[in-house]
């Protein structure tokens, strides 16, 4: 009885590991999942596909110039990443914004409803207004999210009133929500030292 226990124990702790991440497997479109890809130094290895392209730009508002690599330029599957630094050793942040393969740990995508994120939020979140740099972001409140590197902005599908414009919390009933059809635009997976 004793060797079957140990027997059982042994295979449930092999199946509990986590799934190497692989360039054929799916799990590499899980943004956390690039973040550790990077961290290890296997871009080139898990993505040989990516075309991934690299520059200098400026962001945050035109602020602060930093390296960038995009990976799957031109497609549906583009993605960003703006580097802490010249090195390429740390992303300072991960962008999406096409309605390709990425998605959160959570299953967050481009293109996920209003309705969707408070499910997976476990609770209800507040949005900025529409029409400036930081368009439709995503307060979680004290959801299951809040703690999360996770940040994500809203689009609506249908034109919003101008009171939903600017650099505001945007007071908005249930019905206000279900008019506008709002959608996740953008992702972006903020480095952990930096949220």
């Amino acid at each position: 009885m004793r060797k079957l226990l140990i027997l059982a124990l042994i295979v449930l702790a092999s199946g509990c590991k986590s799934r190497k991440i692989t360039s054929d497997s799916a799990e590499k479109f899980q943004m956390e999942n690039l973040a550790k890809v990077i961290s290890r130094n296997n871009l080139q290895k898990i993505y040989p596909e990516a075309e991934i392209s690299e520059g200098i730009d400026l962001f945050e508002e035109g602020t602060v110039e930093r390296a960038y690599s995009i990976l799957y330029p031109n497609t549906d599957d583009e993605l960003l990443i703006i580097w802490d630094d010249k090195t390429q050793n740390k992303p300072h942040q991960i962008y999406v914004e096409n309605e390709g393969r990425w998605r959160t740990g959570e299953g967050i995508e481009v293109g996920t409803p209003y309705t969707d994120l408070e499910r997976i939020n476990e609770g209800p979140f507040d949005f900025y207004g529409f029409g400036w740099d930081y368009s439709g972001a995503v307060d979680w409140k004290d959801g299951k999210m809040k703690d999360s590197n996770i940040r994500v902005f809203l689009a609506p599908v249908a034109a919003p009133p101008k009171s939903f414009y600017g650099d505001q919390i945007i007071e908005a009933d249930p019905e206000d929500i279900i008019n506008l059809d709002l959608k996740v635009r953008a992702i972006i997976l903020q480095n952990e030292t930096d949220s």
